[in-house]
């Protein structure tokens, strides 16, 4: 028999908590991919391992079982199987961080983004169906596998969709919106899965086995949720991209000017016309010539027998007279004369 199937058992609480978890733990997630973008080593493979745990764990796998708190089949009890469940927690969380890794490792290319979507995107999708597999039920369930389609395409676009928010976005304005943009995503994949679901309850109610929701899910929700809190702690504690960039331009300053100031003081070029040589800046000496003796003079320049004829200049053609002024002047003079031209032996 077609069993009567209810989303909201619990009123629209369960839906509100669910999209709040999913919101929560996405922003957290974009939030420790920028970190990661801006940290190298192993400090960026722990902060996108954070971030799988995040998106993954609570964004989708929390989300999915806070949503299940709500769904019950009238006629029969719902159950849990253990392992199944836990597997599902574990495949969410290896798609997502197996998608963050090829795309923050893909440097951005188009072709890392999509490969990287689709495979989160089936991931994600497997993990929902999975979940719902491990639910135990004294019923017939099937699919309707147009809706199925439906769900899995919606589970890559929005896959996809959050590994570029987690290339482009920085700022803690956008990541929020685009977290409220995943959380609508994700929620919408998971109702259209459950919305695919066909019950037909069992003529002959038997024992169902599994745990209890409350008994199971609730610890281990719990568990995540404290963890997920204890990473968001560590991501508000540590420094943003813009601080870490500030800091690195603040280094960079002190190192150049600490190199300017290790190099040795040269002195300064003084200009040559302010402090040049003595003998620079003193204009060239004019040549002093003998003065002339009568007689004598004309004997040794026969040039200037001749009237008309232009006499060199002692210096003359770049030459220094061969003898000095004074010694010329002795030279001229006759024995015995005086300087006025009078023989002593005359007084």
């Amino acid at each position: 028999m077609s069993s009567a199937v209810t989303h909201f058992a619990h009123g629209f609480i369960t839906p509100l908590l669910a999209y709040v978890m999913s919101c929560m733990g996405s922003m957290l997630g974009l939030r420790l991919t920028a970190q990661a973008h801006a940290s190298r080593g192993g400090a960026r493979v722990r902060w996108l391992l954070g971030a799988a745990v995040s998106i993954g764990g609570t964004g989708i796998w929390v989300m999915h079982f806070i949503a299940m708190m709500g769904f019950q089949v009238e006629g029969t009890q719902i159950r849990y199987d253990v392992p199944l469940t836990a597997v599902s927690a574990l495949v969410a969380v290896v798609v997502v961080g197996t998608g963050l890794f090829l795309v923050s490792y893909g440097g951005g290319r188009l072709l890392a983004l999509l490969g990287g979507g689709l495979l989160t995107g089936l991931g994600v999708a497997s993990m929902h169906y999975l979940g719902m597999y491990a639910m135990n039920m004294s019923a017939h369930v099937s699919y309707d596998r147009t809706i199925v389609a439906a769900s899995v395409v919606i589970a890559v676009v929005a896959a996809t969709t959050a590994l570029w928010f987690t290339l482009r976005v920085k700022r803690p304005i956008w990541i929020t919106l685009a977290a409220l943009v995943m959380g609508v995503a994700v929620a919408g994949m998971h109702y259209t899965g459950m919305f695919a679901m066909e019950v037909t309850v069992d003529h002959e109610a038997g024992v169902v086995a599994g745990a209890d929701a409350l008994d199971f899910l609730v610890p281990l929700m719990t568990v995540i949720s404290l963890i997920t809190l204890t990473m968001l702690l560590m991501v508000i504690l540590s420094p943003s991209e813009e601080e870490l960039h500030e800091d690195a331009q603040l280094v960079a300053r002190l190192e150049r000017r600490r190199r300017t100031s290790a190099q040795p003081i040269t002195a300064t070029p003084v200009a040559q016309s302010s402090f040049a040589a003595p003998a620079e800046r003193r204009p060239a000496q004019q040549p002093v010539f003998a003065a002339p003796v009568p007689g004598a003079h004309h004997a040794a320049h026969p040039a200037a027998q001749h009237p008309g004829a232009q006499q060199p200049y002692p210096g003359a053609n770049g030459r220094q007279p061969p003898y000095p002024p004074e010694a010329a002047t002795a030279q001229d003079r006759l024995p015995g004369q005086s300087r006025g031209g009078r023989s002593r032996r005359g007084r």
